[in-house]
């Protein structure tokens, strides 16, 4: 197998059983963590995922013009 970024633009790379376990575990708790982004409803902290679907929500809403403007809310992983 070659290393990421090694080949010809735009070869393919495959990961084997392990590489997936280990990357789909990573996916799991990053989107498990924690931010400092305050809920739509309760609490000053929330999970990535909770953020990602609030954000998504929030961004439908200003597409049907159901709110005039949306503004991102970003913070970092803690």
């Amino acid at each position: 197998m070659q290393e990421w970024g090694r080949g010809p633009r735009g070869s393919r790379q495959y990961l084997n059983g392990s590489q997936t376990r280990d990357l789909v575990r990573g996916l799991d708790q990053y989107f498990q963590s924690k931010v400092k982004i305050p809920k739509i409803r309760i609490r000053d902290r929330q999970e990535t995922e909770t953020l990602i679907s609030e954000e998504t929500m929030l961004f439908a809403r200003y597409l049907r013009n159901e709110r005039q403007s949306w503004n991102p809310r970003t913070a970092s992983v803690t």
